[in-house]
């Protein structure tokens, strides 16, 4: 029997799993489009390159979501979709390195040498080592193999999606809201991770709003950190722009929005008179 990637262990259709293949594949199949019909711009290999780091970082976040939000609702079965996504972040990254080699005209010791001398490369090029170890011990067998150690090794995922951000940031140029925006929502998965690790009850709204308020602060605060220090823009004046929600809110308000959303989640389970189901309170 084929084992589709949208099916279950039984070989099932999964309906969580279709809707995670289908998430991971929308935007390789978007950027072959815009490839085909010439909608990545005068550089398409720069343009593609830029897009599947992107989306790397994108799913990694994703995935990284998908154990907070099983404990914040009690959705257990969203977690089938974590192995699928993972081993695409990975894929996407491998994409991301593959169309850099390919823009460098595939001179790979111009490449090697170039991921060697410019920093913020070799931040990237760490990250997906890490990436590949975690691919390459993501099987049934590689579990059963390694133990506990498997869970240690895998917690490393954290790590590795904060120097994605730092890449992110490093190579962003003026402008670097998507990459703030990256890191808010790190934060807040950190936030979550950190109050679960305290003991609080991550299914409660007021530990969630906590958790919302800080990385939405911690947001606004680095964003303006690392603009005073990269680019020389005044801090105070990016950390008042924060005070404006013209033309578009800035990512701290993101991010906070996104935190209060899932405190809303038990509100609204409770709503609909559904009861929470038991989680085990795994470090993991």
């Amino acid at each position: 029997m084929i084992d589709f990637p949208w099916n279950d262990r039984a070989g099932r259709f999964s309906t969580v799993r279709g809707a995670a293949f289908a998430l991971a594949l929308a935007p390789a199949c978007w950027l072959a489009f815009e490839a085909a019909t010439g909608g990545l711009g005068a550089k398409p290999l720069t343009e593609a390159t830029h897009q599947t780091g992107l989306w790397t970082i994108r799913l990694l976040l994703v995935t990284l979501a998908l154990t907070p939000l099983r404990r914040i609702t009690g959705w257990n079965r969203c977690i089938v979709a974590r192995r699928l996504l993972g081993l695409s972040v990975f894929a996407y990254a491998v994409g991301h390195l593959a169309l850099y080699v390919a823009d460098q005209g595939w001179d790979l010791g111009q490449a090697a040498s170039e991921i060697a001398l410019r920093f913020y490369l070799t931040v990237g090029f760490v990250a997906l080592v890490g990436l590949a170890l975690l691919a390459a011990t993501s099987t049934d067998a590689a579990i059963r193999r390694l133990g506990r150690r498997w869970q240690q090794l895998h917690r490393t995922v954290y790590a590795l999606a904060a120097l994605g951000v730092l890449h992110f940031f490093l190579q962003s140029k003026i402008d670097a809201s998507e990459a703030t925006l990256m890191m808010g929502f790190w934060l807040l998965l950190m936030g979550w991770r950190a109050a679960q690790r305290a003991g609080a009850p991550l299914g409660a709204p007021r530990t969630l709003t906590v958790v919302a308020l800080a990385a939405g602060l911690a947001t606004a605060g680095l964003e303006a950190l690392w603009y005073g220090l990269a680019t020389g823009i005044p801090w105070r004046l990016v950390l008042a722009a924060n005070l404006t929600l013209t033309p578009w809110p800035r990512p701290a308000w993101w991010v906070l929005g996104a935190g209060l959303a899932a405190a809303l989640l038990p509100l609204a389970r409770a709503r609909l008179g559904r009861r929470p189901l038991s989680v085990s309170p795994s470090r993991a």
